[in-house]
């Protein structure tokens, strides 16, 4: 009963419907992927962890850190390993790199779902248009019976979609500015730690522990 009644306003909505249509369906697996990707991502995070791991890097002992922070699932301690073991000239150039690819994941699909809260109304609107223009054509070459259907069919079919473009619209946009929240989160915490990090580095050779040194500490940590 409610997918007949369904079915029948999708087809009073006229042809705009279908890429509507689609746009909702977009919308609905984007914005489920998101969320359990985010889902997943908050179950490794492992601020224990990462509280041992910026200790050791404060007393110096970064082979320690490198064991600590090796094969974590932990987005954060993640982009301190990568910077720690995989920088040749600039640990703040690596740790750039690492945190570059930690928003990229993050911020997976934002523009489509951008793209969506400002394409939905749009298809509304371009429905309410072609619903108004149909209406206008019928009237001319139809009785008056005839005119006050061509009036109700054409008019429905502007509400409805401009309805449907606002609903797809108004949906996408609260996961759309949640996920934009997590994502300047995340990003404020990659750059808090890598700041942390290369002061402690610094502080640590200013100790008498020199480049060459560092590197080859952290190098047999990471084997």
């Amino acid at each position: 009963m409610f997918a007949n009644i369904l079915v029948k306003y999708f087809e009073a909505g006229g042809p705009v419907m279908w890429p509507i249509l689609i746009t909702a369906i977009v919308a609905v697996a984007v914005v489920g992927e998101r969320s359990f990707w985010w889902f997943r991502e908050s179950r490794k995070r492992d601020p224990e962890t990462l509280e041992k791991l910026f200790a050791a890097l404060e007393a110096g002992d970064f082979r320690q850190a490198s064991q600590l922070s090796k094969n974590s699932e932990d987005a954060i301690i993640r982009m301190i390993w990568h910077g720690m073991n995989h920088y040749h000239s600039s640990l703040q150039g690596a740790l750039q790199v690492a945190a570059g690819v930690e928003l990229q994941k993050a911020g997976r699909f934002l523009t489509v779902m951008d793209t969506l809260v400002t394409l939905a109304p749009l298809l509304g609107l371009l429905g309410t248009v072609s619903g108004i223009f149909r209406t206008f054509l019928s009237i001319g070459s139809a009785t008056v019976e005839g005119a006050t259907g061509a009036i109700t069919g054409g008019i429905g079919e502007a509400l409805i979609a401009t309805m449907c473009g606002l609903a797809i619209a108004i949906v996408a946009l609260i996961p759309y500015n949640f996920f934009s929240r997590k994502l300047a989160q995340l990003q404020f915490e990659l750059e808090s730690a890598a700041t942390n990090v290369e002061i402690m580095v610094t502080a640590a050779k200013q100790k008498g522990m020199d480049t060459m040194e560092f590197r080859r500490e952290a190098t047999q940590a990471a084997r």
